[in-house]
């Protein structure tokens, strides 16, 4: 086991493709943890062992690939670049004590670096770079490095950096001891303008190391060099601090350059008991605590078919395979069965987990990601992950009819893994309704769906709540009846119908004088014609905003019913409606969308053809605009991928119902078409 003080925990970030899974791979195969280096393009990387990911040639889920080097081990979670997975990034910060942002030497910064920035940024965890593929033709690591400083600031310095031939790397220097070596590993001199850089660079980090204490800053300004103790100190709280994002670089499928990260990680990483506390779930936060009593937090959940692993960090005491402990949500005790270390797909089993370390225990069936386990009133439940509102809304149905179940017992287990989507049964317009982040994470969904519980689906627009009103006030003669031996049926009303604003349900009011319709069928009108509202005249869709009134008509002392006044006061509707001018409403949503500054006319022009209404802009700070705006419902089905081609992906935003306003003429006439299409299909 190792202590608190042994273990470093890191998280990689940064755009799809860049890297981060050849980085993890190359730190597990240079300290002995594989023998072969994994490669994407094989299928058989340690981090990427999903199906899903295999077949896709991307990471889905975030991984734990332990490192051991030199009596530390360092545990990297290796984090999906693409948007649609941001769920697994959310859960691996939690635990996490800083964070690696992987780029290429190639490419630069790209929007994944900057949401990656953010996520650390907002989590105020400590940054760290890698910039890595430094052997691609057309790399530079200078150029990167000037753009991560013109973008992040000056706290951005690198502790080494590559040796260039033209326009290739030969070596690399490090910035502390300022040797160099070649791509082999030998010893290398240092040539000029490797030398001149170096004093440049040494000068940043000079500058950043005096800026975390008095003390260093006075010896800094008297001229004086920092003995090695004070640079590794000073290092670290800067680091700790964000005053220092350092930059790293090499190139993970050589190996070059990732041995000198796993030690530079080792020497300046946060251990646990270091790193920033853990928001407690009511007020306060608590540090990791080797000597507290034992306590655990969920932060992912996988499935395989020998059952449900729970993937957790310990923040207290040590965890062992023998203990009882208290789910802090539900209050049930939990006895810990086999405990194992994970790395990728792989569970070693152990019989304790120490303080700081994470692990997966299995068969807690009743635990779901998030959640606290500790000792019964000793332990505070852990706040849990907070995940973006999924956006991206479709109707799922069965591909064949009679699996909804098989799907929808699907959808539960894979949202035990995945918290990040929702999906619901749709009272109004009869749907189960996915909602996720895009149309990738959506895909990928329906695959595990086929695949893992053998449930074929298919994704179709949802239907939008439309609804139906009246703008002329009508008075009707509603008339029911039959006879057909021995009693009949007879029911006669007078009706007025007209619109209003007090509710969308519709009120009901009677005016009758002198007994012409007996106040025992008041409820039974009342009863038809809220039936009868449920569909309206147009386009089936539910009449709202109406006021109904009964003011006069007849009965027959035998053959009068609830029955048959239920059905006059249908009658009534049926033709009173039409005359009323019905019109059609639709759901208008607020709108909350944040984008780049160089991308507002696109996102406005884009919202007008959308029929939206921008109500205001607000700066939100680093180049971007909140655009608020009303828009319809109906118009927003494919915004999230709209949104992302017009932002390459920057661009993110919320929804929020208001309010029903009646739909233009133009438009009415294609959504009446629709709504009878649909109903000939059911």
């Amino acid at each position: 086991m190792y202590t608190v003080q042994q273990i470093r925990n890191i998280c990689l970030l940064g755009h799809g493709g860049d890297g981060k899974s050849a980085l993890g791979e190359s730190m597990l195969y240079m300290t002995k943890g594989t023998d072969r280096l994994g490669k994407r393009a094989d299928g058989n990387t340690v981090s990427d062992f999903d199906a899903e990911e295999i077949k896709r040639g991307y990471s889905i889920s975030a991984a734990v690939l332990p490192v051991e080097h030199k009596g530390t081990k360092i545990n990297v979670l290796d984090t999906p670049g693409y948007f649609a997975f941001a769920g697994e990034v959310v859960q691996a910060l939690r635990v996490v004590d800083a964070g690696l942002i992987v780029l290429t030497a190639k490419n630069g910064v790209a929007v994944g670096t900057e949401k990656s920035w953010d996520y650390l940024e907002n989590a105020g965890l400590p940054a760290m770079f890698y910039v890595s593929k430094l052997d691609e033709e057309h790399a530079s690591f200078f150029k990167v490095y000037d753009s991560l400083r013109a973008t992040f600031g000056s706290a951005v310095v690198a502790l080494n950096f590559p040796v260039m031939q033209g326009d290739k790397a030969v070596g690399l220097v490090d910035l502390l001891s300022q040797t160099a070596h070649d791509m082999a590993g030998k010893p290398m001199a240092l040539p000029a303008e490797a030398a001149s850089q170096c004093e440049t660079l040494r000068h940043q980090l000079d500058e950043a190391v005096a800026e975390t204490s008095d003390e260093l800053m006075e010896k800094y300004f008297e001229g004086e060099p920092f003995t090695d103790e004070e640079l590794l100190g000073g290092i670290r709280t800067a680091i700790l601090q964000r005053a220092l994002c350092p930059v790293f670089c090499g190139c993970a499928m050589t190996g070059v350059g990732t041995m000198e990260l796993i030690e530079n990680l080792v020497k300046y990483a946060p251990n646990p008991a270091e790193g920033i506390p853990m928001a407690l779930a009511e007020e306060g936060e608590v540090k990791v605590t080797p000597d507290g009593a034992p306590g655990l937090f969920v932060f992912k959940t996988m499935s395989d078919k020998y059952g449900k692993n729970s993937f957790f960090k310990v923040f207290s005491g040590t965890v062992s395979s023998d203990l009882s402990l208290v789910n802090t949500r539900t209050g049930d005790s939990e006895k810990i069965g086999r405990l194992f270390l994970p790395k990728g797909k792989k569970y070693t089993e152990t019989t304790s987990i120490s303080c700081g370390d994470i692990g997966v225990v299995s068969k807690l069936s009743s635990v779901r990601t998030g959640d606290t386990l500790g000792q019964a009133g000793k332990i505070a439940a852990i706040a849990p992950m907070q995940y973006a509102t999924p956006v991206y809304k479709m109707a799922i149905y069965a591909k064949t009819k009679g699996q909804e179940d098989k799907i929808a017992n699907g959808l539960a287990k894979l949202n035990e893994e995945d918290c990040s989507f929702t999906y619901y049964n749709d009272a109004e317009t009869k749907e189960m309704v996915l909602a996720g982040v895009g149309d990738i994470h959506l895909d990928v969904l329906l695959s595990k769906l086929k695949n893992l519980y053998n449930a074929e689906a298919e994704l179709r627009p949802i239907r939008i709540a439309y609804r139906e009103t009246i703008k002329k006030r009508v008075e009707v003669h509603g008339r029911h009846k039959k006879q057909s031996g021995g009693h009949g049926q007879f029911g006669d009303v007078w009706i007025r119908f007209e619109p209003q604003q007090e509710s969308e349900e519709m009120v009901f009011a009677e005016e009758v004088v002198g007994g012409a319709v007996p106040k025992n069928f008041f409820p039974s009108v009342e009863k038809g014609l809220r039936d009868a509202v449920q569909k309206g005249v147009l386009a089936g869709y539910p009449l709202v905003f109406l006021k109904a009134t009964l003011y006069d008509g007849s009965y027959h002392p035998v053959d009068s019913s609830d029955m048959a006044f239920q059905t006059a006061a249908k009658v009534a509707y049926k033709e009173g409606i039409p005359t009323a001018m019905p019109t059609l409403l639709e759901p208008i949503d607020t709108l909350k969308v944040t984008v780049p500054d160089a991308n507002m006319g696109d996102v406005i022009g884009d919202l007008n053809k959308r029929r939206g209404r921008v109500m205001g802009m607000n700066p939100a700070g680093k180049g971007y605009q909140v655009v608020e705006a009303e828009v319809p419902e109906g118009e927003m089905s494919t915004y999230v991928i709209d949104l992302r081609a017009m932002t390459q992906g920057r661009g993110f935003f919320s929804l929020e119902f208001a309010r029903y306003e009646e739909v233009p003429a133009m438009n009415q006439g294609k959504i009446i078409e629709a709504a009878k299409k649909l109903e000939e299909k059911d």
